[in-house]
């Protein structure tokens, strides 16, 4: 489950991904275990690990997080569209979570190294609620890239303008750490207040 360029504004799936993504209408009658996202891997598959820095110059790896699940995605603080729509809706499922949030973890990757700064991405969080609610990872392009690699992820920055066209999805990972689901970058908060507590116990 590879994610193609989808820009700012966009959210189209690859044929790759396609074929590796089971896409399925969310449902509230279905078993217990069945995800409301729109598209799930099938069969779930190994998250590519990678550490990075935060925000705040700590440490983080994705395997620190074992045991939750976690919603990861792709970003840049300064995004007109997109991105604020996607930390929007996270920011509004862990608010329909409840005390259940604590299940989840928010891991955002910075796609714009040179825009993404200490002090933007804790403006950006600030003004999204999402203070100590999400891990925003920044660094340079050469630690950055091979993320970004490893994901699928497809970055084309346009200097003149600060826009960064790139994938914007939001990838749900098990507790146990493997790639189940995937959310477009519209995708509705009670999809992912729904699934946290099957992919956290996965």
């Amino acid at each position: 489950m590879t994610a193609a360029l989808a820009g700012c504004g966009s959210s189209g799936a690859s044929g790759a991904e396609a074929s590796k993504a089971t896409a399925k209408a969310p449902t509230t009658s279905a078993k217990p275990a069945a995800l409301a996202a729109p598209s799930e891997a099938s069969p779930p598959y190994q998250a590519p690990d990678f550490t990075l820095r935060d925000s705040l110059g700590h440490t983080v790896s994705l395997s620190d997080y074992r045991g939750k699940a976690v919603l990861l995605t792709f970003i840049y603080d300064h995004c007109p569209d997109v991105c604020p729509l996607i930390v929007s809706s996270l920011h509004n499922a862990l608010a329909k979570l409840g005390p259940q949030a604590s299940k989840a973890q928010v891991i955002a990757v910075s796609v714009d190294p040179k825009g993404d700064t200490p002090k933007t991405v804790a403006s950006f969080l600030k003004f999204h609620a999402m203070t100590g609610k999400m891990e925003y990872l920044i660094g340079s392009k050469q630690k950055l890239s091979p993320v970004w690699k490893a994901w699928g992820v497809k970055v084309e920055a346009s200097p003149d303008d600060r826009e960064v066209g790139h994938s914007a999805f939001v990838y749900g990972i098990t507790g146990q750490g493997k790639v189940r689901a995937l959310y477009p970058s519209n995708f509705k908060a009670g999809w992912v207040s729904h699934d946290v507590p099957i992919l956290a116990a996965g």
